[in-house]
């Protein structure tokens, strides 16, 4: 059945959680727009099909975007240089980029290439992203923040920064740290940039909210915070106290939160420049939030603000903090690394099968004189629901189940009468739609949950989900999604939607042909916190730019793992598997069960299938 596609569009909520970056085209397929929706769009189901036909991929396939990146950065920095010309306030805005967010070579330099007119640094926060940063070239003038906890092998990989003329800010986490600090520095005659990290009262709010607050991992008192300062004194290095830190929590839900968190800091921050030391630049961590679901709410997988909100709630509140502490305006130091990173790629998946149950497999029942009563009653319930009495149809076959056998089949066939009817309805009452749930078919992606996703496992994280194509077509039937893995908790069964979390995604009838759902806003923390479970390693990967006319360019095809590599990462030597497996095949030769001529083919096709992908081809 065609469908009006604003119509389809409005059942995966791309409009609320797209940012601009997709759309529908008049053939049902997927756009992305690169540049947001006044630039130009390409269709991903074509492309799709391309990588496939054309270059042999085969799904999943993980899409890049970089082009995205760079309009995000351009965005966050748009929104603080509007908002300081605005509000008046004087200090410059300092983005870096979080490596934990994703460290990926590909994601880092695109934003320092893209961020040269922006100060676009980096921020690592263990010794690998130290000494990968080390490597890259910076804007002039950019920071490179070091947080998380150090030992003297970190503090001297910062110090070789500090040499070779980048602007290395040592950011201290507890008091220990800081008299590391000042032992390798004194040793390297190295005078490096201290930064403090404060750890606030106010915390932020989601998921995270535990990361701020008295009871954080991170951060100093007032009275350590004292306590350094009198150290810094006390070795001349006072100087070189530039940056004071904080972070209320990732992915903060609500802004009230942001202004309470911005006001605190400002009056530590105020007060240490009252202290007669030249504290420069104040570093708000992230915290700034993407929209996973578009219900722009307080709700764990939203936020209630856009970008250019926060920026405003940000500098008005730190502005009028200093003015009325008569202090300068420190330079604001950003973290926002998931609102960086989060749109700019998106897993590829298709549909392998449908994984039946009894529910949505259900035979036909032809009646006996000699069944039950109960069996004949059930019928003329299954024979004569409708549209008015479909709750007590439900409800009467929910009585009698655990009486039947052969009725289950017809409770089912109630059952999915009822589901329909109260869809069509338009009534999403709790007991309809748990029975939607169980009604809804299982669908089968090559893909693993743990490795692509796993926040969606672990924490529940919502993560956009719809079809690349058929969008012109109403979808007619409801399913949640399983993964490959051989693991019960590798299935999607909360799906993005405005109002509430729905447990089932609409979608088309599979009829075994080709199927690819889209899977959104995973460019942040979902690759490097992937599992290897399964021993199903990294996806397919291309990485696209779009042209001012529309047309797609690969700029690079990155192949997925393959059965060698991963289990070269279990500690298997190639050379020792293969020679374990030619022992059992010599064995068999010896007893007979095989022939020299067989034994050698059965071998090589062993030793070949290790170059072959661990998903399903």
């Amino acid at each position: 059945m065609r469908q009006d596609i604003e119509e389809v569009g409005q059942t995966y909520g791309i409009e609320n959680w797209g940012a601009g970056y997709f759309s529908i085209n008049v053939k049902g397929h997927l756009m992305v727009h690169p540049r947001r929706s006044a630039g130009p769009g390409a269709d991903v189901f074509e492309l799709v099909e391309q990588l496939v036909s054309e270059k042999k991929l085969s799904t999943p396939i993980l899409l890049r975007f970089p082009q995205i990146l760079g309009t995000q950065l351009r965005r966050l920095c748009l929104a603080y240089e509007t908002a300081s010309k605005e509000a008046g306030f004087k200090g410059e805005h300092f983005p870096v980029f979080p490596m934990k967010v994703n460290p990926r070579r590909e994601v880092v330099e695109e934003f320092l290439k893209e961020g040269v007119g922006e100060s676009v640094g980096v921020e690592c926060g263990s010794k690998p992203e130290l000494y990968a940063a080390l490597s890259l070239d910076q804007p002039a003038g950019s920071l490179l923040v070091c947080n998380g906890f150090k030992d003297e092998a970190f503090v001297n990989l910062a110090l070789m920064g500090v040499r070779v003329g980048k602007r290395v800010v040592l950011v201290v986490e507890k008091l220990t740290e800081l008299k590391l600090i000042i032992r390798c520095a004194e040793a390297a005659g190295v005078v490096p940039w201290i930064g403090l990290r404060a750890k606030l009262y106010s915390k932020g709010s989601g998921k995270w909210s535990s990361s701020g607050g008295e009871a954080a991992k991170f951060g100093l008192t007032t009275s350590e915070i004292l306590e350094c300062i009198r150290l810094l004194k006390s070795h001349g290095l006072e100087g070189g106290l530039k940056l004071l830190h904080f972070h209320i929590g990732s992915q903060v839900t609500d802004i009230r939160r942001i202004k309470n968190a911005m006001r605190e800091a400002a009056r530590v921050y105020a007060k240490i420049r009252q202290m007669n030391l030249g504290v420069e630049y104040l570093d708000i961590g992230g915290g700034l939030g993407v929209d996973y679901d578009g219900s722009r709410s307080t709700f764990e997988g939203s936020i209630n603000y856009s970008i250019e909100e926060f920026a405003n709630n940000v500098v008005y509140t730190i502005k009028s903090v200093c003015d009325d502490e008569q202090v300068p305006h420190p330079h604001l130091v950003t973290e926002s690394g998931r609102v960086m990173t989060a749109y700019h790629s998106l897993l590829v998946m298709s549909i392998r099968d449908e994984i039946e149950t009894f529910a949505n497999d259900r035979p036909t029942v032809v009646l006996d004189d000699d069944d039950p009563e109960v069996i004949f009653e059930m019928k003329q319930v299954l024979d004569g629901i409708n549209a008015k009495n479909f709750r007590e149809a439900y409800h009467d076959a929910l009585d009698d189940k655990d009486e039947l056998h052969k009725g289950e089949v017809l409770f089912w066939e109630i059952c999915a009468r009822a589901s329909e009817l109260a869809m069509r309805a338009g009534i999403h009452e709790h007991e309809f739609a748990d029975l939607q749930k169980n009604l809804a078919s299982k669908y089968l992606c090559n893909f693993s949950l743990f490795r692509s996703a796993p926040d969606s496992w672990a924490i529940k994280q919502l993560f956009p989900i719809m079809p690349l194509h058929r969008l012109n077509e109403a979808p007619d039937t409801v399913a949640t999604l399983v993964d490959v893995t051989c693991d019960s908790d590798g299935c999607i069964d909360r799906f993005v939607d405005v109002k509430s979390v729905k447990q089932v995604l609409e979608m088309h009838d599979f009829k075994g042909q080709t199927y690819y759902l889209g899977l959104f806003l995973i460019g942040a923390y979902q690759e490097v916190m992937g599992s290897f479970h399964n021993l199903f390693g990294i996806p397919n990967e291309a990485q696209v730019v779009v042209g001012p006319d529309g047309r797609t360019h690969v700029a690079k095809i990155i192949p997925g793992s393959r059965l060698g590599e991963m289990l070269g990462f279990a500690r298997y030597d190639q050379k020792q598997v293969w020679e374990g497996f030619r022992r059992q095949i010599a064995a068999r030769v010896t007893e007979g069960k095989l022939d020299p001529a067989q034994s050698e083919a059965l071998a090589a096709a062993y030793e070949a299938a290790i170059n072959g992908t661990t998903y399903l081809e």
